[in-house]
């Protein structure tokens, strides 16, 4: 059976006659990749000449790239992309590309070209972020942008942000990475602290977004149920949690959608700490829900 496969491949037979995978022509193999996904591509170009040629193909990388992907390379200087083939583009592209001083990404899913974005808590407003007495700044390598606002204690609770990007269309969930409790390193090791985590089961925060078309959605509930063993439950301190505000349905890149969102809980009745705040994601719902079900790693 191997010795059959590799006749196959490499154009010849036990009797030196009859058709192999090197006999397609190029063009055909090309029109086949149009309906494989980049990893499978890049797998089967290793097979023969034609399918390494049709693996470099333009007309077959400009199908896995968004619509409107020169949106996402004037992000970049432009000796960075030009006289780049289209493939060498999505793998540039597949890679995070930092904009507005480095605290917003947008890169391109490896497997379906679709586009996500994450945005660190430092391109958000948050209440009191410069009085130290209320929040610091920590270095983790937990983060993709390696530091998170760590809250030690407030009464007035609110982070506030925007962005503003000519998403392909798609429906995107937007939602908020957070960790209950202080993270650390001991001897190497990765550890916690709870000391300043008091407060949220108190009172649900409240999340919110809104959408320059008029697209809304906002949820609630407690960071920290110590009754209820649910997905946000107590048992979960100490881990990165993605909180789901909700969706955003996109029609056309142009012009480009605002998403505003927003984190609060501003009830003066008692205070509140012990919070990681490090990131809002806006992931295309599709993904979310492979990722979920385990069809994507």
């Amino acid at each position: 059976m191997g010795a059959s496969l590799s006749n196959l491949t490499d154009g010849t037979t036990g009797s030196g006659i009859g058709p192999s995978l090197g006999d397609i022509p190029e063009c055909c193999v090309a029109c086949v990749f149009l309906y494989l996904t980049p990893p499978e591509i890049c797998n089967l170009a290793r097979l023969n000449r034609a399918f390494r040629g049709a693996a470099s193909s333009d007309s077959v990388w400009e199908s896995k790239l968004p619509p409107n992907y020169q949106d996402l390379l004037d992000l970049m200087p432009p000796e960075r992309y030009q006289n780049l083939s289209k493939k060498d583009i999505f793998a540039l592209l597949s890679r995070p590309v930092p904009f507005d001083d480095g605290n917003k990404e947008v890169w391109l899913d490896r497997v379906t070209g679709r586009v996500c974005m994450s945005i660190s808590a430092k391109a958000m407003a948050i209440t009191g972020i410069e009085d130290r007495r209320y929040w610091n700044w920590i270095p983790t390598e937990e983060s993709r942008f390696q530091t998170v606002a760590y809250l030690q204690q407030i009464w007035w609770f609110e982070v506030d942000g925007v962005v503003k990007f000519p998403f392909p269309p798609d429906i995107y969930t937007l939602s908020f990475r957070l960790h209950l409790g202080k993270l650390s390193k001991r001897l190497g090791r990765r550890v916690c602290y709870f000391d300043h985590t008091h407060g949220w089961d108190i009172k649900p925060v409240r999340f919110e977004l809104s959408t320059s078309d008029g697209q809304q959605a906002s949820c609630e509930c407690c960071l920290d149920e110590n009754e209820h063993d649910d997905a946000y439950g107590n048992h979960k301190r100490g881990c990165w949690i993605d909180y789901k505000v909700g969706e955003i349905i996109v029609n056309e890149a142009e012009p480009a959608t605002e998403v505003k969102f927003s984190l609060k809980q501003i009830d003066c009745t008692h205070s509140k700490g012990g919070l990681c705040v490090d990131s809002v994601f806006i992931i295309p719902s599709y993904l979310k829900e492979c990722k979920r079900r385990g069809v994507l790693k």
